[in-house]
């Protein structure tokens, strides 16, 4: 049996607030994750980035700080989806700071 059968089997057997619990403790693990956005020690220095992309997040925000709309980089990166860039969004409005100084580091670099 694999583990999430084990899983299917076990919550089966739960009450709605025992379900209601585990559902918090899977948010809450869950509350950093951003699907799409992925970061790799190795790749790009750790920057979060798109997956499937070398794009970081922070040239998509600078890009759209300075007048790119969305049409606009879909356009000049015809890897991305549109929902890459709502993934990227949700990103960068949880990391601002992160992401703003990323976009200082590359603006000084």
């Amino acid at each position: 049996m694999s583990t999430l059968q084990d899983v299917a089997q076990i919550l089966s057997q739960l009450t709605r607030a025992e379900k209601a619990q585990v559902l918090q403790w899977i948010v809450r693990d869950l509350a950093d994750a951003f699907p799409g956005i992925d970061s790799t020690p190795d790749v790009l220095g750790g920057e979060a980035r798109i997956v499937r992309t070398r794009i970081p997040v922070w040239v998509l925000v600078q890009a759209r700080r300075l007048g790119a709309t969305e049409a606009d980089l879909l356009r000049s990166y015809p890897t991305l989806r549109a929902e890459d860039l709502t993934n990227a969004w949700a990103y960068a409005r949880v990391h601002q700071d992160e992401i703003d100084q990323q976009i200082l580091e590359n603006e000084t670099a």
